[in-house]
């Protein structure tokens, strides 16, 4: 009984305990179900959707176990595609800012054009093995029509990305959105290093051609270059060299602009003739010279710096854009212009002076336009040099014929030397000086040479000879056309001492020859002592000493012959410096020479008499009627005579008016003497 209920009690524990257990693990199991209760719910909420995913597969177990191995196949390429998609993404964040890090930005760029390239060679076989699939499972009918229906419209969209216009949208344009940064890197840099050049820097050398450095420096074409050949494999070379072109020209543009080239827009009909433009001539060949040596030069350098390695025609394009956009065809429009205004022998001399300054620069011109894609500049160049060599030769050769014309025209009315003497003379001179005679034979040369005739420079000495003597022939005919023949004994002695002073140490008077030079001075002697004995020279004869001795013994019939020939005296010197005040002696030593002797002529006469006789008179209440002039007064007035007195200005021009030439005249610069022109419709 005892051993009974400690069983008893012992069962009654255990059962307790047990109940204990079992509610504890109630409580938890509870516990645990209310935790479970929103993912049961959740999970309730997600099996319509996923028995719609089931759905589409109606096939038995052993169809499905027959489809899973193609299924694998066709995964496996479409995962690895996925997987590369998902990387080029992935780059997008490790493409830096180029300006900072070029060559890791270059880095990540070639890495992002390597998995562009893996994507769009497999994309293809991935769509084509996914294709196969949605094939299978409609001719085993695994799947439901609208579940592959819906399949084909997706990989009809893939393979509409593969199509060439559809690629770039692979990487959502972020290979475009690349290589668009770097074309402004590119931009950039050749912005930011691109500084106008100074004229005053860079003083121009007659002795050799200036080799310009390259304007950029290596480590920036070094970078440019590196951009180049990415941008090249993308097919952006074009767009490449417009940048290039449009960032250096506005350089060289920025260049010129400091130098005021604004007379280079000047048109034929805003100057009369070369004279206005004159300055422009002078400024034009220092500007193109400037322009060529250093400025063109250096931008030839520079396009074969940075476009070397794409060969020939890559970099001359580009230069031959630079040049042409930058200012190098208004240099040469400026030349045509000149070439087109007015015939004028100045003319002559300015077309020989743009003739000299290309052909200073025709090494360079060759060298830096020389190329196929120079051909514009080439093609205005040749224009111009021929239009220069056709207009100074016709206007050389009609010179003689211009001179010849003006042998009709009334001389110069106060006796001077007519413009066109003195301009001939001068004109020659320079003709045949260091200056412009290795130039002019040239130009000779090669006009001869269009018309298959030779050329010798006699045949310049022998013109330019045959002038000086058509002056001679002018001058002889001019001196017959005046009435008065003092006037005209007073030009031909001005004129035979032009000739003489202005040619003799010249290269023209050493042609001509010392003999010819002597007898110009020799006439200019021979026209001054004529000039002299039939004017000034008689009027010593009206205070004649002759019956005055006889009247000694009478003073009042003395004074009144005194009187008398005092009066023929003074009414003759009267006249005479009335009518040789309006004359012109131009040279200053030949005109106090000629006063030196008029004065040496009367005014001793004057003197003398007016000591023996001018008491007769001054005692007279009339005297100062006929006692008008004292010796001082008389060589005053004469050494004022034939002083240049200021006129209307003129000009010697040559107008050509329907193909002939015609004679005309304008006043001589102060002393109006006959200047050759032809007054154009």
């Amino acid at each position: 009984m005892g051993s009974a209920g400690e069983d008893g009690i012992r069962n009654l524990m255990s059962a307790r305990n047990s109940l204990k257990v079992n509610l504890e693990k109630s409580k938890a199991l509870g516990l645990s179900l209310r935790k479970s209760g929103p993912r049961l719910e959740e999970i309730n909420q997600r099996l319509p959707c996923l028995e719609a995913a089931v759905r589409p597969i109606r096939a038995q177990r052993d169809a499905l176990d027959a489809v899973g191995g193609h299924i694998n196949r066709a995964v496996v390429p479409a995962a690895a595609v996925l997987k590369v998609f998902d990387a080029i993404h992935g780059l997008e964040k490790s493409l830096s800012d180029p300006q900072s890090d070029l060559q890791g930005y270059l880095s990540v760029l070639k890495n992002l054009q390597e998995a562009l390239k893996f994507l769009s060679e497999n994309c293809g076989m991935a769509i084509q093995w996914l294709d196969d699939i949605v094939e299978y499972l409609e001719d085993h009918n695994v799947a439901d029509e609208r579940y592959t229906s819906s399949l084909k419209k997706a990989l009809k969209y893939l393979r509409e990305l593969q199509t060439k216009e559809e690629k770039n949208r692979l990487d959502g344009g972020l290979l475009e959105a690349a290589l668009d940064r770097l074309e402004t890197e590119f931009r950039r840099l050749l912005t930011e290093n691109s500084v106008p050049l100074p004229m005053s820097s860079s003083p121009l050398k007659d002795e050799q051609p200036c080799i310009a450095p390259s304007p950029l420096p290596v480590p920036i074409i070094q970078k440019l270059q590196a951009i180049l050949g990415t941008l090249i494999a993308n097919n952006r070379l074009e767009k490449c060299k417009s940048i290039y072109v449009d960032v250096r020209s506005s350089n060289v543009r920025a260049s010129l602009q400091a130098l005021n080239l604004d007379y280079l827009e000047i048109s034929v009909s805003e100057f009369n003739d070369v004279q206005s433009i004159e300055g422009y001539i002078a400024k034009w060949s220092k500007h193109l010279e400037f322009a060529v040596k250093h400025l063109f030069e250096a931008e030839y350098k520079l396009c074969n710096d940075v476009f070397e390695r794409l060969g020939l025609d890559v970099w001359r394009g580009c230069f031959a854009n630079i040049a042409a956009q930058a200012g190098m065809l208004a240099f040469l429009q400026f030349g045509k212009t000149v070439t087109e205004s007015k015939k004028d022998p100045i003319k002559l001399l300015k077309l020989l002076d743009i003739f000299a300054s290309l052909n200073k620069l025709r090494l360079d011109f060759n060298r830096l336009f020389g190329g196929a894609a120079c051909a514009e500049i080439q093609n205005l160049t040749r224009d111009l040099i021929k239009r220069v060599i056709e207009g100074a030769s016709e206007i050389f050769w009609e010179l003689l014929l211009q001179v010849e014309l003006q042998r009709q025209a009334p001389p110069p009315p106060d006796g001077s030397v007519p413009r066109l003497v003195s301009f001939i003379t001068d004109y020659c001179n320079r003709l045949i000086g260091n200056d412009y005679k290795p130039i002019l034979n040239q130009v000779l040369a090669i006009e001869r040479s269009w018309k298959r005739e030779k050329f010798q420079e006699s045949l310049l000495h022998d013109y330019l000879l045959n002038l000086i003597r058509a002056i001679e022939v002018n001058l002889e005919s001019w001196s017959k056309a005046y009435k008065d023949t003092d006037l005209s004994y007073v030009f031909l002695m001005n004129n035979h001492y032009h000739l003489y002073k202005h040619l003799k140490g010249t290269k023209i008077g050493a042609l001509l020859g010392d003999q010819w030079l002597r007898e110009h001075q020799d006439y200019t002697e021979y026209y001054s002592t004529i000039f002299l004995r039939e004017s000034w020279g008689k009027l010593p004869s009206h205070l004649s000493r002759e019956g005055l001795i006889l009247f000694s013994g009478g003073r009042a019939t003395a004074r009144d012959l005194v009187k008398k020939r005092l009066k023929a005296f003074n009414e003759a010197f009267d006249n005479i410096y009335k009518k040789h005040s309006s004359w012109v002696i131009l040279e200053k030593d030949l005109r106090e020479k000629t006063c030196h002797l008029i004065i040496q002529a009367i005014v001793p006469v004057y003197r003398s008499y007016m000591q023996n006789y001018g008491p007769l008179v001054e005692q007279d209440s009339s005297g100062g009627k006929y006692a008008k002039f004292t010796a001082q007064s008389l060589e005053k007035m004469v050494s004022s005579l034939f002083v240049l007195k200021p006129m209307r200005h003129g000009s010697f021009k040559v107008r050509q008016n329907s193909n002939k030439f015609n004679n005309g005249v304008e006043d001589h610069p102060y002393s109006g003497s006959p200047t050759p022109t032809v007054a154009s419709a």
